[in-house]
């Protein structure tokens, strides 16, 4: 070979090494644009366990951070949109049921800091009909661990005493209740140290009776773990923000540890809607105008699995929204998600190869909480387990009519 050739091969090699170089850093640059690079390496190293030879329970749980006020809106608006929730989502959900005969059940995270009696009353009442559950939304920023103790407990009462939500534990006799952090910036989780202010902030929510954690997935948030399509026990280190980022899963045959358990969405990459043709977007089961809940990404959300393990057969699918902004309304009490709700009971509701159960934030808990003892058989058995129904609930409104009756 004589040196002409050689050095043309070696220039073409050092070609290749800087092109692979170049791609690499707009690949890096790509991921950090949307914060990919905390947990894209936990996606890819992911693995899903196969079913054979019994049925997959789906408990599909529909999460809402529901805020009236939002955007400053004055209360003619505020009492416009929680109306129309009222009305139109009663109409909706009317319409399916699970295989259980459940309708679709709306898990109504309602912020500490928006509180306003009529609205709440209304929401009770829709949960009392039949249609979900009230929990914990709270946003807040640059927080003392007295004030937080403080506006949690006070909340916590006032939903329980004046709006029949939330449940007692019946070992400690304390109320009990689901949390969303505003801003995703659970446990001071964001970079910049905004919308929070408290590195102990798990353990506060424990000692408070928050039973499990609904935030995640936050993509493409700073704020995103790295671990994902988890459910799992985080334990808090009080001198680091963002002790979440890890922890130890929920398992078949184990029990508590930690101070919080974290129930997450599914996370992932939507290779069927990519931008400009090629880049995938990120699926991080938001559900809006803009992400309508298609059946493509209802299988995806499926096919991800999320479950405790040990117990791939139940698999659970919560999805989230923030359900009181007018440009989004139409999909969430409209005919986009009356289709997704369609699909969910047509494909995965035949009794044979899945079982679908709608499910509050209260009965995931519960119902993890029953695979964790290694319960076996229909999850529908298992929905207060622990956690009783609170009054403003199907079981709970059931139940307190009949021991009026009685």
């Amino acid at each position: 070979m004589g040196t002409l050739q050689w050095s043309v091969l070696q220039w073409g090699a050092v070609a290749v090494v800087l092109a692979a170089a170049a791609m690499a850093l707009v690949v890096w640059r790509l991921l950090r644009a949307r914060n990919m690079e905390i947990w894209i390496g936990s996606y890819l190293r992911r693995s899903i366990p196969r079913v054979t030879g019994q049925p997959v329970h789906v408990m599909f749980c529909f999460v809402d951070h529901f805020e009236p006020m939002w955007h400053g809106a004055d209360l003619d608006t505020q009492r416009a949109r929680v109306d129309r929730w009222c009305r139109d989502y009663r109409k909706l959900a009317s319409a399916h049921r699970d295989a259980d005969g459940r309708p679709p059940q709306h898990s109504f995270f309602y912020p500490e800091e928006e509180y306003a009696e009529e609205h709440l009353d209304k929401i009770a009442a829709l949960c009392a009909d039949g249609y979900g559950e009230l929990e914990i939304h709270l946003h807040h920023d640059n927080d003392t661990e007295a004030n937080f103790r403080e506006s949690i407990r006070r909340f916590c009462n006032v939903l329980h005493e004046r709006h029949g939500a939330l449940s007692r534990d019946p070992a400690t006799g304390e109320l009990s209740f689901g949390f969303i952090h505003g801003n995703w910036c659970l446990d001071n989780s964001r970079g910049d140290g905004r919308w929070c202010g408290l590195n102990n902030e798990l353990i506060l929510l424990r000692e408070l009776g928050c039973y499990a954690d609904f935030t995640l997935p936050s993509a493409p948030s700073d704020t995103q773990t790295r671990t994902i399509n988890s459910i799992y026990y985080a334990t808090d280190d009080p001198q680091h923000p963002k002790s979440h980022d890890d922890g130890v899963a929920v398992h078949g045959g184990g029990s508590a540890t930690g101070d919080l358990m974290i129930v997450q969405g599914p996370l992932g990459l939507n290779w069927r809607e990519r931008k400009a043709g090629v880049i995938p977007r990120i699926e991080n089961a938001d559900v809006r105008r803009g992400c309508p809940p298609t059946p493509q990404r209802v299988d995806d959300w499926v096919r991800t699995g999320v479950h405790v393990e040990g117990k791939p057969e139940w698999v659970f699918v919560k999805v989230h929204t923030h359900g009181t902004q007018e440009y989004d309304m139409d999909t969430l009490l409209g005919p986009p998600t009356d289709a997704m709700h369609a699909h969910l009971e047509r494909a995965y509701n035949d009794g044979e190869r899945y079982v679908l159960h709608y499910v509050s934030a209260r009965e995931v808990y519960n119902i993890v909480k029953a695979a964790e003892a290694g319960k076996q058989g229909n999850p529908n058995e298992y929905r207060d387990f622990i956690l009783p129904p609170p009054k403003s609930s199907w079981a709970g409104s059931a139940q307190a009519s009949v021991r009026s009756a009685a």
